[in-house]
Protein backbone atom coordinates (compact mmCIF):
# COMPACT_ATOMS: atom_id res chain seq x y z
CA UNK A 1 0.00 0.00 0.00
CA UNK A 2 1.31 3.52 -0.79
CA UNK A 3 0.69 4.64 2.78
CA UNK A 4 2.67 4.44 6.02
CA UNK A 5 2.24 1.77 8.68
CA UNK A 6 0.70 4.35 11.01
CA UNK A 7 -1.66 5.67 8.34
CA UNK A 8 -2.88 2.19 7.47
CA UNK A 9 -4.36 1.68 10.96
CA UNK A 10 -6.61 4.70 10.39
CA UNK A 11 -7.33 3.73 6.77
CA UNK A 12 -8.38 0.22 7.75
CA UNK A 13 -10.72 1.39 10.52
CA UNK A 14 -12.35 3.93 8.21
CA UNK A 15 -12.68 1.43 5.36
CA UNK A 16 -14.32 -1.25 7.55
CA UNK A 17 -16.79 1.25 9.00
CA UNK A 18 -17.77 2.67 5.60
CA UNK A 19 -18.06 -0.70 3.83
CA UNK A 20 -20.22 -2.06 6.64
CA UNK A 21 -22.55 0.91 6.30
CA UNK A 22 -22.72 0.57 2.52
CA UNK A 23 -23.54 -3.14 2.66
CA UNK A 24 -26.13 -3.09 5.45
CA UNK A 25 -29.85 -2.82 4.70
CA UNK A 26 -33.09 -4.07 6.19
CA UNK A 27 -32.48 -7.70 5.20
CA UNK A 28 -28.73 -8.17 4.91
CA UNK A 29 -25.54 -6.71 6.24
CA UNK A 30 -23.42 -6.57 9.36
CA UNK A 31 -24.63 -6.45 12.95
CA UNK A 32 -22.04 -5.50 15.58
CA UNK A 33 -22.60 -7.41 18.82
CA UNK A 34 -19.49 -6.39 20.77
CA UNK A 35 -16.95 -3.60 20.22
CA UNK A 36 -14.64 -3.09 23.19
CA UNK A 37 -10.98 -2.92 24.27
CA UNK A 38 -9.17 -6.12 25.28
CA UNK A 39 -5.81 -7.12 26.72
CA UNK A 40 -4.09 -10.51 26.90
CA UNK A 41 -0.61 -12.00 27.19
CA UNK A 42 -0.25 -12.83 23.48
CA UNK A 43 -1.40 -9.69 21.69
CA UNK A 44 -1.18 -7.13 24.44
CA UNK A 45 -3.73 -4.33 24.21
CA UNK A 46 -6.15 -4.01 21.33
CA UNK A 47 -9.78 -3.96 20.24
CA UNK A 48 -12.14 -6.95 20.24
CA UNK A 49 -15.24 -7.16 18.03
CA UNK A 50 -17.94 -9.75 17.53
CA UNK A 51 -20.19 -9.48 14.48
CA UNK A 52 -22.93 -11.29 12.59
CA UNK A 53 -22.76 -11.28 8.78
CA UNK A 54 -25.90 -11.88 6.72
CA UNK A 55 -25.12 -11.89 2.99
CA UNK A 56 -27.35 -14.69 1.74
CA UNK A 57 -27.83 -13.09 -1.68
CA UNK A 58 -24.10 -13.20 -2.36
CA UNK A 59 -23.82 -16.97 -1.93
CA UNK A 60 -23.09 -18.91 -5.14
CA UNK A 61 -26.12 -20.65 -6.63
CA UNK A 62 -24.81 -24.17 -5.96
CA UNK A 63 -24.58 -23.44 -2.21
CA UNK A 64 -27.90 -21.60 -1.94
CA UNK A 65 -29.58 -24.49 -3.77
CA UNK A 66 -29.22 -26.94 -0.87
CA UNK A 67 -28.42 -24.79 2.17
CA UNK A 68 -31.18 -23.03 4.16
CA UNK A 69 -30.91 -19.30 4.79
CA UNK A 70 -29.57 -19.68 8.31
CA UNK A 71 -26.71 -21.75 6.92
CA UNK A 72 -25.39 -18.59 5.27
CA UNK A 73 -25.20 -16.52 8.47
CA UNK A 74 -21.58 -16.12 9.58
CA UNK A 75 -20.26 -15.24 13.02
CA UNK A 76 -16.98 -13.34 13.28
CA UNK A 77 -14.67 -12.64 16.19
CA UNK A 78 -11.71 -10.32 15.68
CA UNK A 79 -8.82 -9.24 17.87
CA UNK A 80 -7.14 -6.13 16.48
CA UNK A 81 -3.88 -5.42 18.31
CA UNK A 82 -2.32 -3.47 15.47
CA UNK A 83 0.10 -4.23 13.84
CA UNK A 84 -1.08 -7.79 14.63
CA UNK A 85 -4.65 -8.95 14.06
CA UNK A 86 -6.59 -12.20 14.16
CA UNK A 87 -10.06 -12.96 12.81
CA UNK A 88 -12.05 -16.18 13.27
CA UNK A 89 -15.19 -16.84 11.22
CA UNK A 90 -17.61 -19.69 11.93
CA UNK A 91 -21.00 -20.82 10.69
CA UNK A 92 -23.44 -22.37 13.19
CA UNK A 93 -25.12 -24.51 10.53
CA UNK A 94 -21.81 -26.04 9.40
CA UNK A 95 -20.48 -26.57 12.91
CA UNK A 96 -17.15 -28.08 11.78
CA UNK A 97 -16.34 -25.17 9.48
CA UNK A 98 -13.84 -22.48 10.51
CA UNK A 99 -11.83 -19.80 8.75
CA UNK A 100 -8.97 -17.97 10.47
CA UNK A 101 -7.12 -14.92 9.17
CA UNK A 102 -3.94 -13.86 10.94
CA UNK A 103 -2.36 -10.60 9.80
CA UNK A 104 0.99 -8.96 10.46
CA UNK A 105 1.56 -5.47 9.07
CA UNK A 106 5.08 -4.30 8.23
CA UNK A 107 6.62 -1.17 6.77
CA UNK A 108 8.24 -2.95 3.82
CA UNK A 109 7.68 -3.72 0.13
CA UNK A 110 6.46 -7.29 0.56
CA UNK A 111 9.89 -8.91 0.67
CA UNK A 112 9.70 -10.38 4.19
CA UNK A 113 9.84 -14.18 4.40
CA UNK A 114 7.81 -16.37 6.78
CA UNK A 115 6.57 -13.50 8.94
CA UNK A 116 4.10 -15.87 10.61
CA UNK A 117 6.91 -18.22 11.76
CA UNK A 118 5.40 -21.32 10.17
CA UNK A 119 6.94 -24.77 10.57
CA UNK A 120 8.54 -26.65 7.67
CA UNK A 121 5.36 -28.70 7.26
CA UNK A 122 3.17 -25.60 7.21
CA UNK A 123 5.46 -23.86 4.73
CA UNK A 124 5.26 -26.88 2.44
CA UNK A 125 1.45 -26.74 2.49
CA UNK A 126 1.22 -22.96 2.15
CA UNK A 127 0.26 -21.29 -1.12
CA UNK A 128 1.49 -17.71 -1.52
CA UNK A 129 -0.31 -15.03 -3.51
CA UNK A 130 0.50 -11.36 -3.96
CA UNK A 131 -2.46 -9.01 -4.28
CA UNK A 132 -1.85 -5.70 -6.03
CA UNK A 133 -4.42 -2.92 -5.45
CA UNK A 134 -3.77 -1.65 -8.97
CA UNK A 135 -5.03 -4.92 -10.47
CA UNK A 136 -8.62 -5.68 -11.41
CA UNK A 137 -10.46 -9.00 -11.01
CA UNK A 138 -13.39 -10.21 -13.11
CA UNK A 139 -14.45 -13.47 -11.41
CA UNK A 140 -17.79 -14.16 -9.67
CA UNK A 141 -16.64 -13.01 -6.23
CA UNK A 142 -15.18 -9.76 -7.50
CA UNK A 143 -18.63 -8.83 -8.82
CA UNK A 144 -20.47 -10.17 -5.75
CA UNK A 145 -18.28 -8.26 -3.30
CA UNK A 146 -17.00 -5.33 -5.32
CA UNK A 147 -18.90 -2.10 -5.74
CA UNK A 148 -16.00 0.30 -6.20
CA UNK A 149 -15.78 1.55 -9.79
CA UNK A 150 -12.80 3.79 -9.04
CA UNK A 151 -10.09 3.56 -11.68
CA UNK A 152 -6.88 3.72 -9.66
CA UNK A 153 -4.84 4.07 -12.84
CA UNK A 154 -6.14 7.66 -13.02
CA UNK A 155 -6.43 8.33 -9.29
CA UNK A 156 -4.38 10.95 -7.50
CA UNK A 157 -4.96 12.06 -3.92
CA UNK A 158 -5.72 15.75 -3.54
CA UNK A 159 -4.45 15.86 0.05
CA UNK A 160 -1.28 13.79 -0.31
CA UNK A 161 -0.52 13.96 -4.08
CA UNK A 162 -0.02 10.18 -4.03
CA UNK A 163 -0.96 8.11 -7.04
CA UNK A 164 -1.75 6.86 -9.48
CA UNK A 165 -0.30 3.38 -8.69
CA UNK A 166 1.08 2.64 -12.14
CA UNK A 167 3.14 -0.37 -13.19
CA UNK A 168 6.01 -0.94 -10.73
CA UNK A 169 4.63 1.53 -8.17
CA UNK A 170 5.56 -0.82 -5.29
CA UNK A 171 9.27 -0.26 -5.91
CA UNK A 172 9.03 3.52 -6.19
CA UNK A 173 6.46 4.77 -3.69
CA UNK A 174 7.26 6.24 -0.31
CA UNK A 175 5.73 5.64 2.19
CA UNK A 176 4.90 1.98 1.67
CA UNK A 177 3.68 -0.96 3.77
CA UNK A 178 2.47 -4.55 3.37
CA UNK A 179 -0.13 -6.65 5.21
CA UNK A 180 0.90 -10.32 5.42
CA UNK A 181 -2.22 -12.45 5.79
CA UNK A 182 -2.28 -16.14 6.69
CA UNK A 183 -5.64 -17.67 5.80
CA UNK A 184 -6.41 -21.09 7.29
CA UNK A 185 -9.66 -22.78 6.33
CA UNK A 186 -11.18 -26.07 7.45
CA UNK A 187 -14.37 -27.50 5.94
CA UNK A 188 -14.26 -31.26 6.61
CA UNK A 189 -17.43 -32.21 4.77
CA UNK A 190 -17.39 -35.15 2.39
CA UNK A 191 -18.53 -34.36 -1.11
CA UNK A 192 -18.58 -30.58 -0.97
CA UNK A 193 -15.98 -29.51 1.62
CA UNK A 194 -13.30 -28.82 -0.99
CA UNK A 195 -15.74 -26.75 -3.04
CA UNK A 196 -16.62 -24.65 0.02
CA UNK A 197 -12.93 -24.13 0.76
CA UNK A 198 -12.19 -22.93 -2.76
CA UNK A 199 -15.25 -20.67 -2.86
CA UNK A 200 -14.37 -19.02 0.44
CA UNK A 201 -10.72 -18.57 -0.50
CA UNK A 202 -11.84 -16.87 -3.71
CA UNK A 203 -14.26 -14.73 -1.72
CA UNK A 204 -11.58 -13.66 0.76
CA UNK A 205 -9.18 -12.85 -2.08
CA UNK A 206 -11.82 -10.62 -3.71
CA UNK A 207 -12.58 -8.98 -0.37
CA UNK A 208 -8.91 -8.27 0.30
CA UNK A 209 -8.57 -6.62 -3.11
CA UNK A 210 -11.76 -4.57 -2.87
CA UNK A 211 -11.21 -3.40 0.70
CA UNK A 212 -7.64 -2.29 0.11
CA UNK A 213 -8.48 -0.54 -3.12
CA UNK A 214 -10.98 1.37 -1.00
CA UNK A 215 -8.36 2.12 1.65
CA UNK A 216 -6.32 4.01 -0.92
CA UNK A 217 -9.21 5.33 -3.00
CA UNK A 218 -10.75 6.93 0.12
CA UNK A 219 -7.47 8.43 1.36
CA UNK A 220 -8.75 12.01 1.10
CA UNK A 221 -11.65 11.09 3.39
CA UNK A 222 -9.62 9.54 6.24
CA UNK A 223 -6.27 11.33 5.92
CA UNK A 224 -5.62 13.45 9.03
CA UNK A 225 -8.05 11.54 11.24
CA UNK A 226 -6.94 9.78 14.44
CA UNK A 227 -7.65 6.33 15.86
CA UNK A 228 -9.49 7.95 18.78
CA UNK A 229 -11.77 9.90 16.43
CA UNK A 230 -12.58 6.74 14.49
CA UNK A 231 -13.46 4.79 17.63
CA UNK A 232 -15.99 7.51 18.44
CA UNK A 233 -17.40 7.33 14.90
CA UNK A 234 -17.56 3.53 15.11
CA UNK A 235 -19.92 3.67 18.08
CA UNK A 236 -22.41 5.77 16.15
CA UNK A 237 -21.95 3.77 12.96
CA UNK A 238 -22.49 0.45 14.77
CA UNK A 239 -25.75 1.67 16.30
CA UNK A 240 -26.97 2.98 12.94
CA UNK A 241 -26.15 -0.28 11.14
CA UNK A 242 -27.78 -2.39 13.87
CA UNK A 243 -30.98 -0.35 13.56
CA UNK A 244 -31.08 -0.94 9.80
CA UNK A 245 -30.86 -4.70 9.93
CA UNK A 246 -33.50 -7.06 11.29
CA UNK A 247 -32.63 -8.15 14.80
CA UNK A 248 -33.44 -11.91 14.78
CA UNK A 249 -30.36 -14.01 14.07
CA UNK A 250 -31.10 -17.14 12.06
CA UNK A 251 -29.33 -19.89 13.96
CA UNK A 252 -29.80 -23.61 14.27
CA UNK A 253 -28.78 -23.85 17.90
CA UNK A 254 -28.75 -21.10 20.52
CA UNK A 255 -26.08 -22.94 22.51
CA UNK A 256 -23.79 -22.99 19.47
CA UNK A 257 -24.22 -19.24 19.13
CA UNK A 258 -23.36 -18.56 22.78
CA UNK A 259 -20.31 -20.77 22.53
CA UNK A 260 -19.02 -19.19 19.31
CA UNK A 261 -19.28 -15.53 20.30
CA UNK A 262 -17.84 -16.05 23.80
CA UNK A 263 -14.27 -14.81 24.08
CA UNK A 264 -12.16 -17.91 24.58
CA UNK A 265 -8.73 -16.68 25.59
CA UNK A 266 -7.16 -20.13 25.27
CA UNK A 267 -8.30 -20.41 21.66
CA UNK A 268 -6.96 -17.01 20.62
CA UNK A 269 -3.63 -17.75 22.29
CA UNK A 270 -3.23 -21.00 20.38
CA UNK A 271 -0.86 -20.72 17.45
CA UNK A 272 -1.25 -24.28 16.15
CA UNK A 273 -2.64 -24.82 12.69
CA UNK A 274 -5.89 -26.77 12.49
CA UNK A 275 -5.55 -30.39 11.34
CA UNK A 276 -6.49 -31.14 7.73
CA UNK A 277 -6.87 -27.44 7.04
CA UNK A 278 -5.85 -25.45 4.01
CA UNK A 279 -3.38 -22.61 4.47
CA UNK A 280 -3.15 -19.71 2.10
CA UNK A 281 -0.49 -17.06 2.58
CA UNK A 282 -1.40 -13.76 0.98
CA UNK A 283 0.89 -10.75 0.95
CA UNK A 284 -1.51 -7.92 0.31
CA UNK A 285 -1.58 -4.14 0.54
CA UNK A 286 1.55 -3.74 -1.51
Amino acid sequence: MPISLEEYQVAQMYMVMKMQRQNTSGREGVEVLVNRPFEDDVYGKGWYTSKVYRFQSKAPAWLAAFAPKDALVMLEEAWNAYPRCKTVIKCPYFSKFSLTIETIHRADRGQSENVHCLSKEQLAARQVETIDIASAATDYWSYAIGSNTLDLSNFKSMKTARGPPLNGWQDRCDPVMTAYKLVTIDAPYWGFGYRIEQALLAGERALFLESHRNCFGWIDEWFGMTVEQLHELENGSDCSANEKISKPVLLTDAEDYDQIISHNSEDICSKQAMPNSKQQGLAVDR
